[in-house]
């Protein structure tokens, strides 16, 4: 059963919370949920298997954490153990579950929920010392999960919800296996909850497997772009495509920009090459180390970085209320994920700029993406860009585009998060093999 988003949403003293966690939402200073808030706490807090859509920058977050902080409170099942947790949330990569864990404490302020987050990256046995105090709330991703729980660390015949947050992403990079043998761990009477990008073919199939008459809820149509996001293509040539981002950043005065690229390598050299031209840049992928990453978000959130390069291990991962600015350096192979990068921008009501750069070679992907996306996006032709350096001040002449209609969001709980906030059939497989090197594994 799908439900509607209604063109009304009432405010949180409407969705049954208890006292508790209003009094942390008035701390965080918001007012109105979210489409998918109001959607989803109260199923939630009827306790039935719930499976959501919620594309990124939905306030997908505060959707399950606010209703099974309550639940978990209501079920007073006496204090907490060591290792044994009630609920267990699994997450693909160490940034969304970091997020995850900052959302749970926010609002588990005022409740006695404990809450512990596990993930690869860093040291093991700084979280086995953690695993030792009581919890009720485990985040973890699934390679980290599976090696503490094959160490007798983590015990997950307790567990009284799962949830599963961006599913499509965890099957796109190759964790279907390990989220199999968790589900195997589990209590099979469960509360159980799915949250994807889009409802695909492999994602339903997922469902069925591990949901029993699931309600479902979706915010969005099927690999729908912000309509807040403002999007442009570059046509360049891409021998050309550093020197242009370069002048893009320093004319346009940038002052906090999100460049995503295919690989880990050529986010290092991108990084590298921006420096050289005077511009403050450094990346972040898989291969970085935990601190490594956690010390360059960081300085992009604060401003202390001007550019951020990253792969799309961190598509969903990065979580800043207000980015003005993404580029794709290179188009994604897989269309969806073209959704997802620029998701980072437009988020909690605010407007944001997505560019990408396309030379000949992606004509075929950019393309896919008009077609997933179901609208042309405006061109921007660069005079002298085929066999000449990009001029200084590059002249621009945008291509007729039909005018897109702009709408405000609704801002709650981590309306500009989610970690927002997702599929990919049949991709999975050849791109799996790619990203298990950056997998949760300590």
């Amino acid at each position: 059963m799908s439900t509607e988003v209604s063109p009304e949403v009432p405010d949180f003293a409407n969705l049954g919370l208890i006292e508790p966690l209003m009094r942390a939402i008035a701390d965080t200073g918001y007012t109105e949920p979210t489409p998918i808030q109001h959607q989803a706490i109260p199923l939630v807090l009827d306790g039935g298997d719930l499976l959501a859509a919620a594309q990124t920058g939905t306030g997908k977050t505060a959707g399950f954490t606010l209703p099974l902080l309550q639940r978990l409170t209501e079920a007073n099942k006496g204090k907490p153990r060591p290792g044994v947790p009630r609920c267990l949330i699994l997450t693909p990569t160490r940034e969304l579950a970091s997020q995850i864990d900052a959302s749970a404490q926010t609002y588990s302020k005022y409740v006695n929920i404990k809450t512990e987050v596990i993930f690869g990256g860093v040291s093991i046995n700084r979280q086995i010392s953690a695993l030792r105090k009581p919890v009720d709330i485990l985040i973890a991703t699934p390679g980290r999960l599976l090696d503490l729980v094959g160490q007798k660390f983590i015990d997950l015949s307790q567990i009284d919800i799962l949830v599963l947050d961006e599913a499509d992403r965890m099957l796109d990079m190759g964790f279907i296996h390990d989220m199999k043998r968790i589900i195997k761990l589990l209590p099979k009477e469960r509360q159980t909850l799915l949250f994807s990008a889009t409802f695909s073919n492999d994602i339903r199939a997922l469902a069925k497997t591990m949901l029993k008459q699931p309600r479902e809820v979706s915010v969005a149509r099927r690999n729908t772009a912000s309509e807040l996001v403002d999007q442009s293509v570059y046509l360049v040539d891409k021998p050309k495509k550093r020197a242009l981002l370069s002048t893009l950043i320093k004319e346009k005065q940038w002052s906090q920009v999100l460049v995503f690229t295919k690989t880990k390598h050529g986010a290092n050299r991108l990084a590298m090459q921006l420096g050289k031209d005077g511009i403050q840049a450094d990346a972040i992928h898989g291969n970085k180390s935990q601190s490594a990453r956690t010390r360059a978000l960081d300085s992009f959130k604060n401003g202390r970085l001007q550019v951020l390069v990253a792969t799309d291990i961190a598509a969903r991962g990065i979580d800043i209320k207000y980015l003005p600015n993404v580029v794709n350096y290179e188009l994604p192979h897989v269309s969806e994920d073209y959704v997802h990068r620029i998701g980072r921008t437009g988020r909690a009501g605010s407007e944001g700029q997505a560019i990408s750069l396309v030379d000949a070679d992606e004509m075929k992907l950019l393309r896919s993406i008009e077609r997933l996306i179901n609208r042309d996006i405006p061109k921007v032709e660069l005079e002298g860009h085929t066999g000449h350096d990009i001029p200084a001040s590059a002249p621009e002449k945008k291509t007729p585009s039909k005018k897109r209609p702009r709408s405000r969001q609704n801002r709650g709980p981590n309306s500009g998060s989610d970690h927002r906030g997702g599929a990919r059939p049949n991709s999975a497989a050849p791109r799996a093999n790619q990203r298990r090197q950056s997998r949760g594994r300590g």
